[in-house]
C-alpha cells in the first residue's frame, strides 16, 4: 500500500475518533519548499463535515497520525494544511523496492481493459508533412504511448485524405506541366514532387482568374469559370466513376506520396497500426443514417436532405446526407467510427488528433453517435491542440510557404551541430557518432519544445531557443542523463545491493528526489486520463532539477562511506530510468554521452 492510502485510511480513522465525523474523501498535496514536511493534508475540505477552527483540527490529526503511523515522526500546521514529517526509513525502503524495476510507473495492460484508439497525422496526399503536422503527429503518438503505459492496449491510426478535388489539382498540374517526372528522375521525395504541383496548380489557377477579370468578368465569377479549376473538376467526376486512366494517376501518384510520407514517419519516430483511406471509407455511414430516420434520431426535410436536430443539446441542425443522396464528412465519420469497432472489437474508446478549428464537427459526431446508441460514445476524445506559428509568420500550402517537416528535422540537427561545436565536447567522437547525436539532440529539442505545451495553447516555435543546454529544455533533460551515465560508467557499483535503511544517513536532497520519483506512476495516469504529454514533460523537467540540485550539493563518488556511494549510485541510475521512461513516452530518445 502506497505511503498516501495508509494516511488516507488513518486520517478518516482520525475525523471519526476525535471528531466523531466521516469523511469521503483526503486531499494531499506536496509540501511547499519553505515549511518542514514531505506531504501535505489540506484541512480545509473537512470542514464540511468537522465544525471547528482549521488550524486546532489540524494538530489534533497531526498528534494521532503520529501516534498511530509509524512513518510519520512530526508535523506543523500552517493555517489549514498540516505539514506531515515521514521517517527518513520509509524513503530508503521504498527506494529499494523501486530501484530494481526499470519499467517503475509502467502499468502493464489488463486484459478487461477496452483498449483505446489513438488516431493522428491523417494528412492529404497533395503535399508533404509541414509543422502544423508535426505538433499532430507528436501529441497522437506520445498519448498513444501514454495511454498505453497507463495499462490500456492502443491501436495507432490515420485516416488518410486521399480523395477530392485538392488531390486531382496536383494532379492535373503534373499532367499538364510534369513532362513525366518522377521522383526518380528528379531526385525529390514524391511527397515534395507532387506538392510542387499543388503550388504550381495555385499559381496557374491565380493567372487565370486575372485572365478573365481582365475581360470583364466578376471575381466570384472567374474563380468559378477558369479553365483549370473546370478540368480539375471534370477530373474527379472521372475518378468517381472508376475512369481508368484518371485512377492510374490518382494510384501512381499516391505511391510516391506514401514513400515520402513513410520517410518522414520514420525521421520523426512515429508508427501506425492500421491506416485507414478516405476513398475506401467515403461511402460508410450511409446505412447508419438509414436506421436513424426509422429510430428518429434523423429527419429529412422536403427538398429529400436528412438532418439531425441537435438544438435541445445546444447545438443546430446537423446536415448528413444530401438532397442528392451524397454523403457529407460527418456521415463518412460516423461510419468511420463504427467500422473502427467492426475492425477492432476490443476497442472501447477513440482519440481524435485534430487541431481546435475543429472542436464543433467532433462535438456534433459524438453527440450523433450517442444518439445512434453506441455504448462506446462516451469514450470518445477530441484531442484539440493550437496552431503552430513561426517568427515568421502564418503557413499556407497552396502559396508553398509552409515549413516543410523533412527540412525542419534537418535544421534542427544543422543547429544541434553548430551549438555543440561551439561548446567543444565532442572529443573523441566519430563522424557518424556525432551526426547521429546531432539528430538525437536535434528532435529531442524540437519533441520536447512542442511537447512541453499545453496542447489546447498556441505554439509560437522557435528552432534556436529550443536547442537550449540550459533550462526547460530537450537537450538539457538528454544532458543530464548522458552525465548520469558517465557517473554510472566512472562509479561500476553493483546495483543489486540492497542497503537497509539502517546503514544510509539520508541528506534532504536525496529525500527530495526519492520523493519527486515517487510521483512518475500518478503522474503517467494523469496524463493518460487528460490526454496531456505537457505533464510527462514537465514532471520530467522537475525531476532534473532536483536531480541536479542533489548533484551539486551532494558528493556522489566521492561520498565519505561505501554504503553512501552505493545508495547515491544507486539513486542516480533510477533518476536516469525514470528519465529514459518519460522521454520514451514522448518519443525523445536519450543519449549515453553528450
Amino acid at each position: 500500500m502506497s505511503l498516501q492510502n495508509t494516511l488516507q485510511q488513518h486520517v478518516k480513522q482520525a475525523v471519526n475518533t476525535l471528531f466523531n465525523a466521516t469523511l469521503e474523501t483526503v486531499e494531499f498535496q506536496a509540501t511547499r519548499k519553505e515549511f518542514a514536511g514531505d506531504i501535505t493534508v489540506v484541512v480545509f475540505p473537512m470542514l464540511r463535515v468537522v465544525k471547528g477552527n482549521p488550524v486546532q483540527i489540524g494538530e489534533a490529526i497531526g498528534g494521532f497520525l503520529v501516534d498511530n503511523v509509524a512513518e510519520v515522526e512530526g508535523f506543523n500546521v500552517v493555517k489549514g494544511f498540516l505539514n506531515l514529517e515521514i521517517e527518513a526509513s520509509y524513503f530508503v525502503n521504498y527506494f529499494n523496492t523501486i530501484k530494481a524495476d526499470k519499467s517503475f510507473g509502467f502499468v502493464d495492460a489488463k486484459a478487461e481493459n477496452k483498449a483505446i484508439m489513438v488516431e493522428y497525422s491523417s494528412p492529404n496526399t497533395n503535399k508533404p508533412l509541414h509543422l502544423g503536422h508535426v505538433r499532430n503527429n507528436l501529441l497522437g503518438f506520445s498519448v498513444a504511448e501514454i495511454i498505453k503505459a497507463s495499462g490500456k492496449k492502443v491501436y495507432k491510426t490515420q485516416i488518410i485524405n486521399d480523395r477530392g478535388i485538392h488531390i486531382c489539382k496536383s494532379m492535373l498540374a503534373w499532367q499538364r506541366f510534369g513532362n513525366n517526372e518522377t521522383p526518380e528522375s528528379t531526385g525529390l521525395k514524391g511527397d515534395k514532387l507532387v506538392g510542387n504541383y499543388y503550388v504550381k496548380f495555385d499559381q496557374e489557377y491565380k493567372k487565370e482568374i486575372e485572365a478573365l477579370k481582365a475581360e470583364g468578368k466578376t471575381e466570384d465569377d472567374a474563380k468559378k469559370e477558369a479553365p483549370i479549376l473546370v478540368a480539375a473538376q471534370q477530373m474527379l467526376l472521372k475518378w468517381e466513376a472508376g475512369d481508368k486512366e484518371v485512377v492510374a494517376l490518382w494510384e501512381t501518384m499516391n505511391g510516391w506520396v506514401y514513400d515520402g510520407f513513410n520517410k518522414t514517419y520514420k525521421n520523426l519516430g512515429v508508427d501506425f497500426d492500421k491506416l485507414y483511406y478516405e476513398s475506401q471509407t467515403y461511402l460508410l455511414g450511409k446505412e447508419f443514417i438509414v436506421e436513424g430516420l426509422k429510430t428518429g434520431v434523423f429527419f429529412k426535410k422536403e427538398d429529400g436532405s436528412v438532418w439531425c436536430d441537435l438544438t435541445a443539446e445546444g447545438l443546430d441542425e446537423k446536415i448528413v446526407l444530401r438532397s442528392d443522396g451524397t454523403a457529407v464528412y460527418m456521415t463518412q465519420d460516423i461510419g468511420t467510427a463504427i467500422q473502427r469497432v467492426k475492425d477492432y472489437p476490443d476497442v472501447g474508446g477513440m482519440v481524435y488528433t485534430v487541431g481546435n478549428e475543429q472542436e464543433y464537427h467532433f462535438q456534433v459526431l459524438f453527440l450523433i453517435i450517442k444518439k445512434l446508441g453506441f455504448d462506446w460514445a462516451k469514450n470518445l476524445f477530441h484531442l484539440s491542440y493550437g496552431m503552430v506559428d513561426l517568427p515568421s509568420g502564418k503557413m499556407k500550402s497552396r502559396e508553398g510557404t509552409v515549413v516543410d517537416a523533412d527540412d525542419l528535422i534537418v535544421e534542427m540537427a544543422t543547429t544541434a551541430q553548430t551549438i555543440s561545436e561551439d561548446l567543444g565536447k565532442l572529443d573523441g567522437y566519430t563522424d557518424n557518432e556525432k551526426q547521429d547525436l546531432y539528430k538525437t539532440i536535434g528532435l529531442g529539442a524540437l519533441k520536447y519544445y512542442i511537447l512541453k505545451v499545453d496542447p489546447k495553447k498556441r505554439i509560437l516555435f522557435d528552432p534556436k531557443e529550443s536547442i537550449d543546454f540550459q533550462g526547460n529544455t530537450g537537450p538539457f533533460i538528454q544532458y543530464t542523463y548522458a552525465r548520469i551515465q558517465s557517473i554510472l560508467r566512472k562509479a561500476d557499483i553493483d546495483n543489486a545491493v540492497t542497503l537497509d535503511a539502517s546503514d544510509v544517513s539520508l541528506h534532504d536532497k536525496e529525500r527530495e528526489l526519492i520523493k519527486q520519483l515517487q510521483l512518475f506512476p500518478e503522474v503517467i495516469q494523469q496524463a493518460a486520463n487528460q490526454h496531456s504529454p505537457a505533464l510527462i514533460a514537465n514532471y520530467t523537467y522537475d525531476l532534473v532539477k532536483a536531480f541536479n540540485s542533489f548533484y551539486q550539493n551532494v558528493s556522489i563518488l566521492g561520498a565519505d562511506t561505501q554504503n553512501e556511494i552505493v545508495f547515491r549510485v544507486q539513486l542516480s541510475q533510477s533518476v536516469a530510468n525514470s528519465i529514459k521512461n518519460a522521454f520514451g513516452l514522448l518519443g525523445i530518445a536519450v543519449p549515453e554521452r553528450m
